[in-house]
């Protein structure tokens, strides 16, 4: 597997479905990549699924740049994208500038991603105009849920997908070489991915994006709740639960460890020089 460029992203556009999962660990990192798949992003979703709070906005740089570093030490032939945490980028180009900076020189990451649209375009094209590829990211941004009342599906009235259009072009002129479209009526992405030049990556968009991205503890079973917008293709948390519950069990009934199959043995002649082997 030769590892994706920003121009074989590109390139893949009308060509052939874009994949990508997150992953967080060495772990998830190896399974993703031995998989094929194209891309990674080290998404500030790790707030939840790796530190078990409520939302994203808790996350801090060096939280992300610790995640990002494993995964691309661990996922070294594939594509990783590094999320941007909440009041990372937000203030101004300079503050952009050095994290991203950061991220690019600490971890190994090919692409940082910003969530938001007009609010953010001098962010974005001061980065594309350093030399570090954007993703963007817009409908259902989770660092600022608050003020969209919730994670709840965006762009459902006229006006609000016309104002995600406009700004899915403004980040396509800013230089983005990607777009996340998250929790957007599928109708509202399909037009747009087909008049967009750069791929969409679709979550809880429809099958019109020309990716899907999806978190790797939502498809596999190990979250507890299940966004609508995704599927899960196993249901390992059930699994890992059995599996402990009935090591629990063979540990109190003495069924594991079985000693000669499971540990070591001594010679009977230093058993013998065994000082406490006399010991009644």
């Amino acid at each position: 597997m030769s590892k994706k460029t920003i121009l074989n992203i590109k390139e893949s556009k009308n060509v052939k479905k874009l994949t990508m999962i997150t992953a967080y660990d060495a772990t998830s990192a190896r399974i993703v990549e031995k998989a094929g798949i194209d891309m990674i992003l080290v998404g500030d979703s790790l707030g939840m699924t790796m530190q078990g709070k409520n939302d994203t906005n808790g996350v801090t740089m060096d939280d992300m740049i610790y995640h990002a570093k494993i995964v691309c030490n661990n996922a070294p032939e594939t594509f990783v994208v590094v999320d941007m945490p909440f009041m990372s980028y937000e203030i101004c180009e300079a503050q952009a500038l050095e994290n991203a900076g950061r991220i690019f020189r600490e971890t190994g990451a090919r692409a940082v991603k910003l969530e938001g649209g007009e609010n953010v375009l001098p962010q974005i094209k001061a980065l594309v105009n350093a030399g570090i590829p954007v993703m963007g990211h817009l409908g259902l941004t989770p660092q600022r849920a608050a003020m969209l009342g919730g994670f709840k599906a965006q762009a459902k009235t006229a006006e609000g997908a016309n104002k995600l259009a406009d700004e899915a072009f403004m980040l396509q002129d800013a230089g983005c070489f990607a777009i996340v479209l998250e929790a957007v009526p599928y109708k509202v992405a399909e037009a747009l991915s087909k008049r967009l030049s750069i791929p969409t990556i679709g979550i809880g968009a429809g099958n019109g994006c020309d990716g899907q991205v999806l978190v790797f503890h939502d498809m596999l079973g190990f979250s507890d709740f299940t966004p609508r917008f995704a599927k899960r293709y196993a249901e390992l948390g059930d699994l890992a639960v059995k599996a402990v519950q009935e090591y629990i069990q063979e540990v109190e009934t003495s069924a594991f460890p079985e000693s000669e199959k499971h540990g070591f043995t001594i010679s009977d002649k230093e058993w013998d020089n065994f000082y406490w082997s006399k010991m009644e």
